[in-house]
């Protein structure tokens, strides 16, 4: 148990929370709640259900986990919500267990940072390092890849995928696929090139961004087809890692891949 828990804090007894973590005034931790050694919660948050925390995270005043998912098919089915290591968890944030038609959980990486209001609906799938501003929201069953960004007031519709670097500016409503190390905007997301100064950001090389810029051009560019283009991005290119996960990313689309304004 640990070992500053708030007196005016309520914990079940199935509750497991490892050593030095703190629970602030009029929390309410109940069910089937795992929290990781050194996590921070502040006061006036709820916990619950099957809800496994991460170590060294910090968690707001006002933030739900683990409530049921704004799904009119949920009847309280077994589902749950996973959350990694080193999370900045702002004040009145909602992240939903999972509903009954994905694979039974809402899962969140290590070291994100999710500001004020930012919702997180059932089954959403979110990797490692992303930033999503305030009141960015997510539907359910959305993918976002590791180190995107979400400016405040982003919205992204169910099932919808963002890729890994990418940028969603303030605002903007995603209602298809966002590819990987692009930057998205407008009321129905458009393209607006590659996020470069996040790529510079985190290190890609010259080399690396200027493959980019060429995979770019042949796909959104050039007025083929999506197929014809990814077979002329296969002849033309070095097939590095990013180049063979920006032709995945697309490939495996479900919803259609938002395109610029030519």
């Amino acid at each position: 148990m640990a070992t500053n828990v708030h007196p005016t804090a309520i914990i079940d007894e199935s509750v497991e929370l490892d050593e030095d973590v703190t629970v602030g005034p009029y929390c309410i931790i109940r069910g089937d709640v795992k929290i990781g050694k050194g996590t921070e919660i502040h006061n006036n948050v709820v916990i619950e259900g099957n809800t496994s925390i991460g170590s060294s995270c910090r968690i707001f005043p006002f933030t739900s986990i683990g409530l049921p998912p704004q799904d009119l098919k949920y009847r309280d089915e077994p589902t749950g919500v996973r959350i990694g290591s080193n999370n900045l968890i702002r004040e009145y944030i909602t992240i939903h267990r999972a509903s009954v038609d994905g694979d039974g959980y809402t899962d969140i990486g290590d070291n994100n940072f999710l500001m004020a209001y930012v919702h997180i609906a059932h089954d959403c799938k979110l990797g490692s390092g992303i930033i999503m501003a305030n009141a960015a929201t997510l539907g359910g069953h959305v993918t976002v890849e590791d180190y995107a960004v979400f400016g405040g007031l982003a919205a992204a519709h169910q099932f919808t995928r963002i890729g890994a670097y990418a940028m969603v500016s303030g605002l903007t409503g995603v209602i298809q696929d966002i590819p990987p190390y692009t930057i998205a905007s407008g009321p129905r997301a458009k393209l607006y090139g590659l996020n470069i100064v996040g790529l510079k950001r985190h290190g890609f090389s010259d080399e690396t961004i200027s493959e980019l810029k060429k995979a770019y051009k042949i796909l959104f560019r050039e007025r083929l087809s999506l197929k014809e283009a990814l077979k002329k991005v296969q002849a033309e290119l070095p097939y590095s890692e990013e180049i063979a996960h920006l032709i995945n990313f697309i490939n495996s689309n479900r919803r259609g891949i938002a395109r610029p304004d030519l």
